[in-house]
């Protein structure tokens, strides 16, 4: 009879595990559904228990949209915007948030790196795919060959190109420990740059710009999508601005000509 009651206990707490595992996948699978929708996404990261999908969702995100070649597509920006400002509206623990996303940003990166140090010049030859995008790769090695080992700090900052950018850092064969040291102080200052501008900016506008013109009951997370897109114009005016001197030393000519992939070697490292 001890036994048996035993077997049933066991069987129970199976269950319950299986029931909490599944309900988590529908959290991930949820905010996944969300990701290209800043209100909405908004609205479910802030419900109570989604704060475990959304990090393992926000971190693979990040992960991937500078890891792999695949996630140049992926709202890496806006993202950890939302994020930021959903550690302000809620519960959200900020110092983890920073810490996941720095190091998940990081080891993409660093993934991104050994993907064109094993593939080399072949990958400019790969045919353009749904999954790949060869312009986007001659673009980044285009930016790279400017302005060399500072590129893996500045594309952080450039959507696109900071997906391909390590890649070209590998396929160039720049020394490891150079690139590790770009990586960090890219990776950190992208996090935290996108992370805090979404936390504290929210709260100025809300209370020295929107409130006394529109009234008290102004809530800032009603307009999500204006707020992101500031956040982001401000995070990218410092990369515009480098491409407005750029183009005006160039006497006028466009950022990315059209040309064809160098060889490996000669990319400067």
């Amino acid at each position: 009879m001890w036994q048996f009651r035993a077997g049933l206990r066991n069987r129970a707490e199976d269950l319950s595990k299986m029931g909490e595992i599944s309900s988590f996948l529908d959290k991930v699978v949820e905010v996944c559904s969300h990701l290209f929708s800043s209100q909405q996404l908004l609205e479910t990261l802030r419900r109570p228990g989604f704060m475990a999908a959304a990090f393992v969702v926000i971190n693979l995100v990040v992960f991937t949209e500078t890891g792999l070649l695949i996630g140049f597509c992926l709202p890496g920006d806006s993202l950890l915007v939302t994020a930021g400002i959903v550690a302000y509206v809620s519960d959200w623990s900020l110092p983890l948030l920073l810490v996941t996303l720095s190091i998940a940003a990081i080891v993409g990166d660093t993934v991104g790196y050994y993907i064109g140090w094993r593939t080399g010049p072949k990958i400019f030859s790969r045919e353009k795919s749904l999954l790949f995008a060869k312009d986007h790769l001659v673009k980044a090695q285009q930016f790279y060959e400017r302005h060399g080992g500072k590129t893996i700090i500045l594309a952080r900052f450039v959507p696109i190109i900071r997906t391909f950018a390590p890649v070209v850092a590998g396929v160039g064969r720049m020394k490891y420990r150079k690139f590790l040291f770009f990586n960090i102080f890219g990776g950190i200052g992208w996090v935290f740059s996108m992370i805090l501008l979404g936390y504290c900016l929210p709260a100025f506008l809300e209370t020295r710009v929107f409130k006394p013109i529109f009234g008290e009951a102004f809530r800032i997370q009603d307009h999500i999508e204006k707020v992101i897109l500031i956040v982001v114009f401000l995070s990218v005016c410092p990369i515009f601005y480098h491409w407005l001197r750029s183009r005006s030393k160039r006497g006028g000519k466009p950022p990315f000509e059209e040309a064809q992939p160098a060889p490996a070697e000669s990319v400067a490292v």
